[in-house]
């Protein structure tokens, strides 16, 4: 063990010293090379030229840089930018290469072979981007390069110069003769096609994907074993010039059963046990043979519901689809295969279909660790332990248990000033229906699986010397998509009940010194309805939109009762106050894809809530707050606003004040990528919130049209994030550039310096 400690210590060292002498003696990386070799050091520019009046086609810069993308050596955003430290080209042109030894590994672990222009073929490069030409219609485009060399003629950078001349586009499309039922179908589905018009610019990969459009609008007519590549285009650009006349035809190696039209015959599914084994339990239904294993609970409807197939009817791939989806929606199957055969019994053309589902483990159980670095400056760790059964009463019912809780400690430099632990633990009950029990006027997507819910949750945070509160609440909601890209939630009755169990006389100072505060904390009902929109669309894969939309009111059902019968005044229930306001907030994020994997992301947010009736104040855990990881990141969760307002330093501590009823966000993020998963992000961050009743113990919190862009915090930054598809982990580095409280410095960047103006964030996903 001290032996590997020794070898270890002793690579550090060696690693330092190589490091530091290559600085001091300013080695070469281009030593060893031969007489004619170059050194790559990367690509200085991909200059696109298009006709006047022109645009280069969509996708067009991002396939020529995937096509000269080559990663120079010491690459840090490929292929234009390298570390300024070659490391590896240091080591291998001034270090020897023992055949072993620890010199050998030491060698081995830091050298790196020169990347040279000959390595990276740029004439043939060219080529290939002579060939995207052609591929999006620009016949007539040229590639070139050019070696831009500096004081160093061993090594060079690529300048690949592109012209792409002018455009080709569609001129008469021939469509395939009316001869029989599938050239008839044929010819109707490109009768609709967007694409293939007159006009529109050539691009093979268009013509693929209305290759691949057709072939599946005709195997959902029965033709089945028809495939994409049994469709042939003819080009002629010789008839007219610059322009593109298209003759449709069917490939003449096409098999017989490719031009069959099949109907479905018979529909059989099995339900495996998750263990095997079990006795058949066979069921006939209008939808098939259902064979259960049993013993296993299974509603007997659920199955034939999920299944989109007709005995008789033409066979289509859409219903094998739809029901592979159906089956998979309902999460109890770990397996679902389906397949068709052709049935040799009959003389009409007819598909059985075979269904083969394998029930998945009715309960399970997860359990999560994890030790956060929150952005409000405290750190601790955290465990959430959850069950759930899957499958309650054999139709795909959910119950579901989760506790967790958490343990936290204040970090950073407020330390100082407000010493205290805290801790929160919390169980939630959810029962999950896989369908809406509620009544068939509200518009639903039969293509995905809807839900009803019934949750309980009760929560205890203990601030230790302010407060210990406990929460409970009741909730019942439906989720539901109207289409594909739109989602719905109506809480039809949500029911909260916060309590505060004790309090010190620090928190009573506090609230004792500003009331609109303290009837935020008060022990209070609030029975709530919220409908919640959400709206998800990719256009492309070149823009994408997110709007979210939601709308909530407290307390007014019940104050109409109240004053139904008569009750004037403060209206309680079960002798406690319930609150009574109206919430609403929207957000919208734009994606723009720029070339490649770069994107510049944008997102605006508003919300407001309004108090009245039974209540004077919105509740604390209902009002609006900013800063934070996924907020404006210069600065922590709750530390601005509202408005201008900055708690004084005297104050025992400011951490509850931090609200509002009205918030505005807006936030723009550069993201690129650099190497494999890692990912880098550009950003500047603007926001606040404001109150819309004045305050006199909040001077500047009050919503103003005449001082709202300089209430607006501002901070930029910069980050990093770690992207392996299904996880995210990011952290970001906030700076901040204009406060909207008063620093003591003039000017619009009025932070006090450059270090208390910094904060990082480590977190989970990505901001918005």
């Amino acid at each position: 063990m001290i032996h590997v400690n020794k070898i270890i210590i002793r690579s550090h060292i060696a690693a330092l010293a190589l490091i530091m002498s290559m600085l001091i003696t300013g080695c070469s990386t281009t030593r060893r090379l031969g007489a004619d070799e170059v050194l790559y050091t990367g690509v200085k520019k991909i200059d696109i030229r298009t006709d006047e009046g022109q645009k280069a086609a969509p996708g067009l810069a991002a396939a020529v840089k995937s096509a000269v993308n080559v990663a120079p050596n010491n690459s840090l955003i490929s292929p234009y930018i390298r570390y300024p430290f070659p490391i590896g080209l240091w080591a291998y042109n001034n270090w020897s290469n023992p055949p072993k030894g620890f010199k050998h590994w030491l060698y081995k672990k830091f050298a790196r072979e020169p990347i040279l222009i000959s390595d990276v073929r740029p004439e043939v490069r060219t080529e290939m981007i002579t060939e995207i030409l052609e591929n999006n219609g620009y016949f007539r485009g040229t590639a070139s390069y050019e070696l831009i060399k500096g004081k160093n003629p061993k090594k060079a950078r690529i300048r690949y110069q592109i012209t792409t001349g002018p455009e080709y586009t569609l001129d008469s499309i021939e469509l395939l003769p009316d001869t029989c039922r599938l050239y008839h179908l044929i010819d109707s589905v490109v009768s609709h096609s967007t694409y293939l018009k007159s006009g529109n610019r050539y691009c093979t990969d268009s013509l693929s994907t209305e290759r691949l459009r057709i072939a599946n609008a005709v195997r959902n007519k029965g033709y089945y074993f028809f495939r994409p590549d049994y469709i042939e285009y003819l080009a002629d650009s010789t008839i007219t010039p610059k322009r593109i006349a298209l003759r449709l035809g069917i490939a003449n190696d096409v098999p017989k059963s490719a031009l069959l039209v099949f109907k479905t015959g018979t529909i059989t599914t099995r339900v495996n046990r998750n263990q095997g084994d079990g006795y058949p339990d066979t069921i006939d239904t209008n939808r098939g043979m259902l064979i259960q294993m049993k013993p296993s609970r299974l509603r007997n409807g659920l199955i034939p519901q999920c299944i989109t197939f007709r005995s008789g009817k033409t066979f289509s791939v859409r219903d094998m689809n739809r029901t592979q989806t159906n089956l998979s929606r309902l999460g109890i199957f770990n397996g679902i295969d389906i397949n068709v055969f052709p049935d040799t019994t009959t003389s009409v053309p007819t598909l059985n279909v075979d269904i083969n589902c394998t029930f998945d483990a009715p309960l399970e159980a997860s359990l999560e660790v994890n030790a956060t670095s929150k952005s409000n400056s405290y750190i601790g760790p955290g465990l959430m332990f959850g069950v759930t059964n899957r499958n309650l009463f054999g139709g795909g019912e959910q119950l579901s248990f989760k506790l967790n809780g958490s343990y936290e400690w204040q970090t950073g430099r407020d330390r100082g000033k407000s010493i205290f632990n805290s801790y929160e633990i919390g169980l939630t009950t959810t029962l999950s229906f896989p369908r809406m029990l509620a009544p068939h006027f509200i518009p639903r997507s039969k293509r995905a699986l809807n839900w009803t819910r019934i949750s309980l949750n009760t929560d205890l945070l203990n601030r230790p010397h302010y407060f210990k509160m406990a929460q409970f609440n009741a909730a019942f909601s439906y989720d539901w998509r109207a289409s594909r890209h739109a989602s719905n939630t109506l809480t039809l009755f949500k029911l909260t009940y916060t309590n505060l169990l004790n309090t010190t006389h620090e928190f009573d100072s506090i609230m004792n010194a500003n009331q609109a505060i303290a009837l935020s904390f008060r022990s209070q009902f609030i029975p709530q309805i919220a409908y919640s929109y959400v709206y998800d669309r990719d256009f492309d894969n070149e823009n994408r939109i997110n709007w979210q939309f939601s709308i909530q009111e407290a307390g007014n059902i019940f104050w109409g009762i109240w004053k139904m019968f008569g009750k004037d005044g403060e209206k309680k229930l079960f002798g406690t106050p319930f609150s009574q306001f109206v919430k609403g907030s929207t957000q919208l994020v734009y994606s723009r894809r720029l070339y490649g994997d770069n994107w510049l992301v944008s997102r605006v947010a508003v919300g407001a809530a309004h108090p009245y009736g039974n209540s004077s104040q919105v509740p604390y855990s209902e009002q609006f707050y900013v800063g934070g990881a996924n907020s404006i990141r210069a600065f922590t969760v709750r530390s601005i606003g509202p408005g201008s307002y900055r708690v004084p330093d005297d104050a025992i501590n400011g951490y509850f004040d931090q609200t509002g009823t009205f918030k505005f966000e807006f936030n723009v993020e550069y993201r690129f990528p650099i190497y494999g998963p890692l990912h880098g992000a550009l950003f500047i961050d603007s926001g606040n919130v404001w109150l819309l009743k004045n305050d006199p113990l909040r001077p500047g919190g009050k919503l103003k049209g005449s001082s709202f862009l300089r209430d607006l915090a501002v901070g930029t930054g910069t980050g990093l994030r770690v992207d392996i598809g299904m996880l995210v982990i990011r952290g970001d580095l906030g700076i901040g550039i204009h406060a909207p409280y008063d620093t003591g410095k003039r000017g619009y960047y009025n932070m006090k310096s450059f270090g208390n103006s910094l904060a990082f964030h480590l977190a989970i996903g990505y901001p918005f």
